[in-house]
């Protein structure tokens, strides 16, 4: 199911790479934000769309600001939401349908801290609770945007540049 989603968008980016840089944005921010990245996991998008800066000549830095920006803001308005609505969040949809998630990023949040935020933001079931967890217990508003803005900025990295390595990998196999 993945795979018939992911690829049209890929091939998409290819034909019209001025669209690369809004599509990634939109992509981090739904793999960042707490409800959306439950349903939609467009990592393995971002690490396509990164196989294809090498490939197709997009341009890194672009790809690399609007995936990070977009992941940046998708989880600080998840810190947002868990601010407003605190406990209530666990009861919306599709959370209400992972009960879990709340105390375990709860638990990774008091056990870590600030650290807590960036290292969540590579993990896939944590990346969905922990910021909304940091808003239910108010963790610090500058606080939490310093571990949130330095993670978004080596996540995007770290998925474009996977998806370079893969497509180095590639072309030396098939040479």
């Amino acid at each position: 199911m993945f795979e018939e989603h992911v690829q049209p968008l890929v091939d998409f980016v290819v034909r019209h790479q001025a669209w690369a840089a809004p599509i990634v944005f939109v992509l981090a921010f739904a793999e960042s934000l707490a409800f959306i990245s439950l349903l939609v996991p467009a990592w393995g998008a971002l690490v396509l769309i990164g196989t294809i800066v090498r490939a197709g000549g997009l341009d890194f830095w672009s790809i690399w600001i609007a995936a990070s920006i977009g992941a940046a803001l998708g989880d600080w308005l998840s810190y947002w939401i868990g601010l407003k609505l605190e406990h209530a969040v666990q009861n919306i949809w599709p959370l209400s349908r992972h009960p879990q998630l709340i105390p375990k990023g709860e638990a990774f949040i008091r056990k870590w801290g600030m650290l807590g935020i960036f290292i969540g933001r590579f993990s896939g079931p944590l990346r969905a609770s922990v910021p909304l967890v940091a808003g239910i217990f108010e963790m610090p508003f500058w606080r939490f945007q310093m571990a949130n803005f330095s993670s978004a900025f080596v996540w995007a990295a770290s998925l474009i540049l996977l998806g370079d390595v893969i497509a180095r990998v590639l072309q030396v196999i098939w040479k």
